[in-house]
C-alpha cells in the first residue's frame, strides 16, 4: 500500500487540485466551528457551568498540536496527499485501514448528527414538519453538489463558513452591547460578566461536572482536521496549510471562548436549557424573537456545512482506501468531474441508515449525544494515529524533520502528553450512560473492522506493500 506508487498513475484519474487559499481558510474555519458548538453547548454549559470555557480551551490546545503534527507530516513528503498516505508509510497498511474506515465512520455518524440538528432547527419554524422530508432534501442536495467539480464544494463551504463567522462576530458584538448597557431580560436578569465567574465559583458542578463537559465538548471540534484532508485538492499546500493551521488558536479563542462567555453573561449558566441551542435561546430570553430566527438560520447553515463537509470527507477517504485495496475497487472510480461518485453514493446511503437508527431514540438530544459520542471516539482514534505517526516519523526520518520549515512545537514530548489526554477522554466517556452506550458500540465496530481486515483485506494489500 505504497502511496508513491499510487500517485504515479494517470493524472486524469486523480483528484484535481481545485481548491484555492480562500476556500481552504474558510473550510478550516468552518471545521473549527462545528454543530457541537451550536447544538451541544447548551448541555455542556448545564453540566459544567462556567468551567466549560476552560474545557474548550484545553481541548482546543490539544487539537492544535494534533494539527501541527499533521501539517509537518503532510509537508514532509510532496507525495503525501492525506492522512492515509503518511499513516501507511509510518505505521503500515493495517493501521491505515483502521484509520480510513474510522474516519469514514466518524463523518457518517457526524452527518447523521448534523441532520438531527437540521431537523431540530427546522422545527423552530415548522414544528409539525415531517423529518423525512428534511432528511431526503438534505442528502439529495449535498449529493448533487458533491457530484460536481470540487470547486463547487469549496465555494459553498466558503459561503457557509462566512455566514458562521459573521454570525458569531455579530453575536459577540451584540452580547457585549447588552452587557455594557446593563440589558435586562423579561425574567429580570441583568446582563453582566459577573455571571461567567459565578461569584468566584467557576466549578459549580464540582470536578465531576467539569469532566462531564469534556464528553460533549470534544464533538464540537470534530472536523478541525479537515483542512489537512483537503491537501490532495489544494493548489499550493505548502503555503495554504500552515496558514490555515496557524490560525486555529485565534479561532478557538474568538469563536468558542468569547461566544460562550457572552452567552453566559447575558443568560446565566443555570438558566440555560440543555435541550435547546443557547445561541437561539439567548435572543429569546432577551426578548428579540426576530434575531432568534436569524440565529436559528445561522446554526442551521452550520449543521448543513458540517454535513456537506462530512459527505466530502467520507467520499475522499473511501476513494483513498479503494485505490489502496482497503475498500471495494468500485468505490475508487472517479467521474468525469474527477470526483469519487460511487464513494459519494455509498457514504450518503450510510448517513441515511445512520439517521434511521439514531431517530429511534425517544429524545432528540439523547440521539444527538449518542451519535456524537460515537463520532468523537472514532475521531480520538484518528487523532491519536496522527500523533503516533508523527512519533514514528521523528524516529525514522530525523533528516526530514531537520529540513522541515513547519516543525511541530514541543515535538514527541507534546505528542505523548496529548495521547495521555486522549486516553483520559475515553475514560470520561465511561462515566455517563449515553456516552457509555456509544463506547460499547465503538468497541463492536473495532472488532468488526478487525475481522474484515484479517479475512478479506490483509492478503490483498500485503503484496502491494512489500
Amino acid at each position: 500500500m505504497n502511496c508513491k506508487e499510487n500517485l504515479k498513475d494517470d493524472p486524469q484519474k486523480k483528484l484535481q487540485r481545485g481548491l484555492d487559499n480562500r476556500h481552504v481558510q474558510l473550510i478550516a474555519l468552518g471545521g473549527a466551528i462545528g454543530t457541537g458548538l451550536f447544538m451541544g453547548s447548551g448541555k455542556t454549559i448545564s453540566v459544567a457551568g462556567p468551567s466549560i470555557i476552560l474545557v474548550y480551551a484545553i481541548i482546543g490546545c490539544a487539537l492544535y498540536f494534533v494539527m501541527r503534527a499533521m501539517g509537518e507530516l503532510l509537508l514532509s513528503n510532496s507525495q503525501y496527499r492525506s492522512l492515509i498516505d503518511f499513516s501507511t508509510d509510518m505505521l503500515g497498511p493495517g493501521i491505515a485501514f483502521f484509520v480510513g474506515w474510522n474516519y469514514w465512520l466518524s463523518w457518517v455518524v457526524t452527518g447523521a448528527a448534523d441532520i438531527i440538528a437540521i431537523i431540530n432547527y427546522m422545527h423552530f419554524w415548522w414544528p409539525t414538519l415531517n423529518p423525512w422530508i428534511v432528511v431526503f432534501a438534505c442528502i439529495g442536495f449535498f449529493l448533487i453538489l458533491n457530484l460536481l467539480a470540487v470547486k463547487f464544494f469549496g465555494e459553498l463551504e466558503f459561503w457557509f463558513g462566512l455566514i458562521k463567522v459573521v454570525a458569531i462576530l455579530a453575536l459577540i458584538i451584540v452580547g457585549f452591547y447588552m452587557i455594557t448597557t446593563g440589558f435586562t431580560s423579561p425574567s429580570g436578569t441583568v446582563a453582566s460578566l459577573s455571571h461567567v465567574w459565578n461569584g468566584g465559583d467557576i466549578f459549580p458542578r464540582g470536578i465531576t461536572g467539569f469532566f462531564a463537559g469534556f464528553q460533549i465538548a470534544i464533538f464540537s471540534f470534530v472536523g478541525i482536521e479537515i483542512a489537512g484532508t483537503t491537501a490532495a485538492e489544494v493548489k499550493d499546500p505548502k503555503k495554504v496549510l500552515p496558514k490555515a493551521i496557524n490560525a486555529i488558536p485565534v479561532r478557538i479563542v474568538l469563536f468558542y471562548i468569547l461566544s460562550l462567555a457572552v452567552i453566559m453573561s447575558v443568560t446565566p449558566w443555570d438558566q440555560i436549557v440543555p435541550d435547546q441551542s443557547p445561541f437561539v435561546s439567548m435572543f429569546w430570553l432577551a426578548g428579540i424573537p426576530i434575531a432568534a430566527g436569524l440565529v436559528n438560520f445561522v446554526v442551521l447553515t452550520s449543521a448543513a456545512s458540517s454535513a456537506n463537509s462530512g459527505i466530502f470527507s467520507t467520499s475522499r477517504m473511501i476513494y483513498g482506501l479503494a485505490t489502496q485495496k482497503g475498500a471495494p475497487p468500485i468505490l475508487g472510480k472517479l467521474s468525469k468531474y474527477h470526483v469519487p461518485a460511487n464513494a459519494l453514493f455509498f457514504s450518503c446511503l450510510c448517513i441515511l441508515v445512520g439517521y434511521t437508527i439514531a431517530s429511534s431514540s425517544p429524545s432528540i438530544i439523547s440521539a444527538f449525544t449518542i451519535v456524537t459520542s460515537i463520532s468523537a471516539i472514532a475521531f480520538l482514534f484518528v487523532w491519536s494515529v496522527i500523533l503516533i505517526s508523527y512519533i514514528v516519523y521523528r524516529r525514522n526520518h530525523p533528516h526530514l524533520h531537520a529540513e522541515s520549515v513547519y516543525k511541530m512545537p514541543g515535538g514527541t514530548i507534546v505528542c505523548g502528553v496529548v495521547l495521555v489526554f486522549f486516553a483520559f477522554m475515553l475514560y470520561l466517556l465511561t462515566l455517563e450512560h449515553d456516552t457509555l452506550i456509544a463506547l460499547k458500540y465503538s468497541i463492536f465496530w473495532f472488532i468488526f473492522l478487525g475481522i474484515m481486515y484479517f479475512i478479506f483485506i490483509r492478503k490483498r494489500i500485503s503484496p502491494k506493500n512489500k
